[in-house]
């Protein structure tokens, strides 16, 4: 399982690479099939790889819209989203007057949807906000860094020396000493990468970013185990080999997005 992880990982890495580096149309293109695989994979986890709910109209109505989200803030930035999440309600709304007479779920759907929006492209699309910014590959590549480091310290420092539960109900896997390793990761890449390409940040506020984004990373990650573990789902899918699904993947970057924005555009 481990080379698998590494062999997937490091296959994609030159790709990854290329299309932060090159931002614009072809890491909005990255941006929007990964969020639409990831969303795909969330209503898989939901709503159950055999449930009629996944057929549902509000489920492709939700896909279309995450790409709407996606490209938006590629155009407009944050702005318009809160427009598109209302009209989408609005909508969704209008579709399940046509099905509850004879599917009552279908109420359940639209939160089910309305949930999949906020959780994959509106926080996915923090990071085409950041990529446009004023040093916007840096950033990037600043913040895929501190993430991945984390995520791997965790897993090999768990594996090695976990012996304390962190969160059982949730994840029985993870252990507080493998959390541990995750934030010292985060923060000795998150000071290196500082000292070497954003020197004129301030170190007090520095630290306390690595340390909120990792925090909120691992948040991410343990939200995500939630909603498989409630669902009785291993992986959000198996696309990538040693890893799973693309959410999988980027569950700890989902929620530590939103969290760099906060740091890069209001706090530095």
């Amino acid at each position: 399982m481990h080379l698998k992880r590494w062999i997937t990982g490091l296959s994609a890495l030159p790709f990854l690479i290329y299309l932060v580096y090159k931002g614009g149309v072809l890491f909005t293109l990255l941006i929007t099939v990964g969020g639409l695989i990831s969303l795909w994979e969330y209503f898989r986890i939901i709503l159950g790889a055999k449930s009629k709910g996944q057929s549902n109209i509000i489920v492709f109505w939700g896909l279309f819209v995450s790409l709407v989200i996606i490209w938006a803030a590629y155009l407009k930035g944050l702005e318009i989203i809160l427009v598109i999440v209302a009209l989408n309600l609005l909508l969704s709304a209008l579709f399940s007057l046509f099905q509850f007479k004879t599917d009552s779920s279908v109420i359940e759907i639209i939160k089910i949807q309305i949930q999949g929006i906020i959780y994959i492209p509106i926080l996915l699309s923090f990071l085409i906000i950041i990529r446009n910014g004023h040093a916007g590959m840096t950033w990037i590549f600043f913040l895929l860094s501190i993430i991945f480091a984390g995520d791997i310290s965790a897993l090999y420092v768990g594996t090695h020396i976990g012996r304390h539960k962190l969160c059982p109900a949730v994840s029985p896997g993870k252990t507080i000493e493998g959390s541990c390793g995750g934030l010292v990761a985060n923060l000795v890449i998150g000071a290196i990468g500082k000292y070497f390409f954003l020197p004129q940040l301030p170190w007090g506020a520095s630290i306390l970013f690595f340390l909120a984004v990792g925090i909120a990373g691992q948040v991410g990650d343990l939200f995500e185990s939630e909603l498989k573990r409630a669902s009785q789902v291993k992986d959000s899918g198996g696309l990538l080999p040693g890893h799973g699904g693309f959410l999988d993947r980027i569950d700890a970057l989902l929620f530590a997005a939103p969290v760099a924005y906060l740091f890069k555009m209001h706090i530095f």
